[in-house]
């Protein structure tokens, strides 16, 4: 039986790139050996790719030395594999920048495409999609750090007369809540969106809502499925990355305690935003469900979530019906599919061929 050679994709330019190395370990680990033949490629802080035996163990000991660099202008497809599965978290490999490389290079790759990818990535140009779509989302202000620079104190009257304090900042590009801050006061805000602008140039802040975390994964290409919808339970304020890494207090429950017909929105609501963004393979769509309201609103789509055993993605699809190995299995049989799909489009010039109806 042959196997089929899956390049599994870790590290990466981000600040998730230890998240990124947990993540891969779990998948290399539940790639069937009877399957799949693993081809470990490692990208490390600086953008420098690697390949070689044990590069997953040696990329957590940062030891590189004994590793055969790539060379991407001789193009990665050199490394023989069928199919890549990045596992990369936040900017440069969940943005559109990797599956782009991909796309190029004709690669099969599991997961989002360019265009969801950098979109879902972007969360205020997802807001802006989604809400323009009528899907219900936490009124927010978004602006660049240059603007921020010049004119603070315009920007900080327009937070709090049509948001209000407290308030949340994020960057707009990050993901694992890193540079998340909750402001309380003007001057916390300020402090908070300086601390935001270290990780990218566009800043969303977003009114405070007094809410339960509810997250839905999302499985599939044209025909995507919903999950039971899981609930986030926080340790502290909010969903920070401490909570999410250092402190470890938070506490995650599948399916949330959530009644029925909450649960068929969340999902319903989910799916849409999927389809909206042109999502293929796998999403994790995140929501909030307001305490004194019962208000649901989308937060916000990773389109390569955590992918430990124990991450919620797993979980919730774990509930579906399908275990992580099987997962593994289906988001490969998925990668697979787009790409013979995109294959199909008539996208070479040919002078003989017609370009219009008559």
């Amino acid at each position: 039986m042959t196997k089929l050679k899956v390049a599994v994709i870790f590290g990466g330019r981000s600040g998730e790139h230890e998240v990124s190395l947990v993540s891969a370990t779990s998948v290399i680990k539940a790639l069937n050996p009877d399957k799949y033949a693993v081809v470990e490629i490692g990208i490390t802080h600086e953008g420098e790719w690697f390949a070689g035996e044990n590069c997953l163990e040696k990329f957590k000991k940062k030891d590189f030395g004994s590793l055969r660099p790539i060379m991407l202008s001789t193009k990665p497809h050199s490394l023989d594999f069928d199919i890549a599965f990045p596992v990369l978290h936040g900017p440069f490999g969940e943005d559109g920048t990797i599956q782009g490389l991909f796309e190029m290079f004709q690669i099969p790759y599991v997961g989002c495409g360019v265009l969801a990818s950098s979109t879902a990535m972007d969360k205020l140009q997802c807001k802006a999609i989604l809400q323009s779509a009528g899907v219900t989302v936490v009124p927010y202000v978004g602006f660049n750090r240059k603007a921020w620079q010049k004119e603070k104190e315009t920007i900080l009257d327009d937070i709090e007369n049509n948001l209000g304090i407290p308030c949340f900042v994020k960057p707009a590009n990050m993901g694992s809540s890193v540079g998340v801050s909750k402001a309380k006061t003007r001057e916390e805000l300020m402090e908070a969106i300086d601390f935001a602008a270290r990780f990218d140039s566009r800043i969303l802040v977003e009114k405070a809502v007094n809410a339960r975390e509810l997250e839905c994964a999302i499985l599939g290409n044209a025909d995507p499925v919903a999950s039971p919808v899981g609930e986030v339970i926080v340790g502290g304020e909010f969903y920070d990355y401490k909570d999410k890494y250092v402190d470890g207090k938070a506490r995650t429950q599948v399916p949330a305690n959530i009644d029925g017909e909450t649960m068929k929105k969340v999902q319903e609501m989910s799916l849409k935003s999927y389809k909206l963004l042109d999502c293929s393979g796998l999403s994790r769509v995140d929501s909030f469900l307001d305490r004194d309201t019962g208000e649901i609103y989308l937060n916000e789509i990773n389109t390569l979530p955590g992918f430990t055993s124990i991450s919620m993605y797993p979980k919730m699809m774990k509930a579906y019906g399908l275990n992580y190995e099987q997962l593994i299995d289906e988001l490969i049989e998925l990668g697979i599919e787009r790409f013979a799909d995109r294959k199909a489009n008539q996208i070479v010039f040919d002078p003989g061929v017609e370009w219009y109806k008559k």
